[in-house]
């Protein structure tokens, strides 16, 4: 007769994990951060990686609401709420974004939240997960900065060849004809004719010279980038400078330059290139206002930007001007600088000092009536830019 001893099935004994196990292996993942919540969005659970992640201990977290880990910007957008909302309809919501943890700095994480059910099914709360990928995304925004930039420096290079080729070497020839038949005819030339001939010299001479500054800043943008130095600057001085350096410009032409800038409004930005920007922009008006005209500035905050508006009463223009304002096209340019003494260069110029500012600009403008141009630049110095919207997945 076999005794117990004998018998495999008695020796072997079921393992049953206990939630201490359980909690051991979430704790192991050092790596993400998993944290519960009850039905009204408390934390209740906080695991070791969470602590890791976040920085916060267990019991300085415990009982806050989750919207603790969102930036300001994504709990006023209600980003909380909307993952509760597709995570309740869907069985789990997804998301890539910045969070914020406790010492206030930024990281990014892929994140995954589902409803969590007990066992017969009544509503029990919610799980979340986070994965910080920061150093991740950092490595595929520097690569894909990278190929941006190429790209732009390609194109930059062959738009400033085109205008040297194009655009100065014109100009040049005339100036070099004209100085060559007043060498060979100067002595049987009437005085009058001689006077006519030495202005026009100079005028080519100086739009040549203009046109020369504007290529040389616009080649500082890309390729000086260590003068760039932006600060928190207040609007208001740099805007009244340009009013002081273009007053009689504008006062000539009776043209008004006003402005509704508060004291307080500020810009982080390069002070050089602010003072470039605001000078191109209001002597751009000032050429395409007619006599009587105002030009008013004015500013107001989305967000984390200042949106500026320079306003015009001028000549406006049409659509088709508008979509190539911003574009290096060699023909514009050519057009441009006949008609207003560089104009189209000058803008390219803003628009390369406010890419570089993280900025951007746009303009509106109505035949006969007149045009704003509208610019952006950050209030304070960027904590973290995207330059992708590509979903990260966990490995």
């Amino acid at each position: 007769m076999k005794n117990k001893q004998d018998n495999p099935k008695i020796l072997k004994s079921k393992y049953i994990p206990t939630a201490e196990f359980y909690s051991q292996i979430i704790d192991s993942l050092q790596d993400y951060s998993i944290f519960t919540l009850d039905k009204e969005f408390i934390i209740n659970s906080w695991s070791s990686g969470s602590t890791k992640i976040f920085g916060y201990e267990t019991d300085e977290v415990i009982g806050e609401h989750f919207d603790i880990i969102f930036t300001e910007e994504d709990k006023k957008n209600g980003i909380p709420k909307k993952e509760i909302e597709i995570a309740l309809e869907e069985g789990r919501a997804t998301d890539n974004r910045w969070h914020i943890a406790k010492d206030k700095s930024l990281f990014y994480a892929y994140g995954l939240v589902f409803p969590l059910t007990g066992i017969d099914g009544e509503m029990l709360g919610y799980v979340k997960i986070l994965r910080d990928l920061t150093e991740r995304k950092k490595s595929e925004d520097a690569i894909k900065k990278y190929v941006k930039e190429l790209e732009e420096l390609n194109t930059h290079k062959e738009s400033v060849l085109a205008i040297l080729s194009h655009d100065l070497r014109s100009p040049l020839s005339a100036i070099i004809g004209t100085a060559k038949y007043l060498k060979t005819n100067f002595h049987k030339m009437e005085p009058d004719v001689v006077q006519e001939m030495l202005t026009l010299l100079y005028k080519l001479s100086t739009d040549e010279l203009d046109m020369l500054d504007y290529l040389v800043e616009w080649a500082r943008i890309k390729y000086a980038s260590d003068v760039f130095s932006p600060t928190k600057i207040k609007l208001i001085q740099y805007i009244e400078k340009v009013f002081d350096t273009l007053n009689e410009t504008a006062s000539i032409n009776t043209i008004n330059l006003h402005h509704e800038i508060e004291e307080n409004i500020s810009v982080f930005a390069d002070s050089k290139m602010l003072l470039s920007i605001i000078h191109n922009i209001v002597s751009n008006a000032i050429r395409h206002t007619q006599k009587g005209g105002t030009i008013t500035i004015s500013a107001k905050t989305k967000d984390d930007k200042i949106i500026i508006q320079v306003k015009d009463t001028g000549i406006g223009m049409s659509k088709e001007i508008q979509e190539k304002l911003f574009k290096p096209q060699i023909k514009t340019l050519s057009e441009a600088r006949k008609e207003n003494k560089g104009a189209g260069i000058g803008l390219l110029l803003v628009k390369g000092f406010l890419e570089k500012n993280d900025g951007e600009i746009w303009v509106e403008s109505i035949e006969g009536e007149g045009s704003s141009f509208y610019f952006t630049l950050p209030i304070e110095k960027s904590l973290y830019k995207i330059e992708g919207s590509d979903e990260i997945k966990f490995d």
